[in-house]
């Protein structure tokens, strides 16, 4: 996974996967995957899936890159922990996938608990069989 930051202040984890490197063919088959690794984990809680593509396509003036041709968010939260009112303004998280001609593009916002980091890579890096 790639790490870099965008507009200039959120750190964000990125994976391309091309479209021969997994067997998923869409972004509701990788939704379906995401949503059992949250249900299956002991402390995540699976709160919604959010279809961004057709929302943005419904608001007028809305703008889609012609590249992507579908995208939706998996929202969910780890909160095992809630010692300060400033932690809920960083959850709930979310894992973001978009839909090109050839390949998925799958990013999350990098989290400061590195046992959360590495459990949602390992769930984006299963969907290419990645290590």
């Amino acid at each position: 996974m790639k790490q870099k930051i965008i507009m200039e202040k959120y750190p964000v984890l990125e994976l391309e996967i091309s479209a021969n490197e997994t067997s998923y063919k869409s972004v509701d088959e990788i939704m379906e995957f995401l949503k059992i690794q949250i249900e299956a984990h002991p402390i995540a809680k699976l709160i919604a899936i959010f279809d961004h593509y057709t929302h943005t396509k419904m608001i007028e003036g809305g703008v889609i890159d012609e590249g992507i041709l579908d995208a939706k968010n998996i929202i969910f939260c780890f909160g095992k922990e809630l010692h300060a009112p400033e932690i809920l303004s960083i959850r709930p998280r979310s894992i973001a996938v978009a839909k090109m001609q050839d390949r998925f593009i799958i990013t999350l916002l990098e989290t400061p608990n590195d046992v959360v980091n590495t459990t949602m890579q390992s769930w984006v890096k299963a969907i290419a069989n990645i290590s």
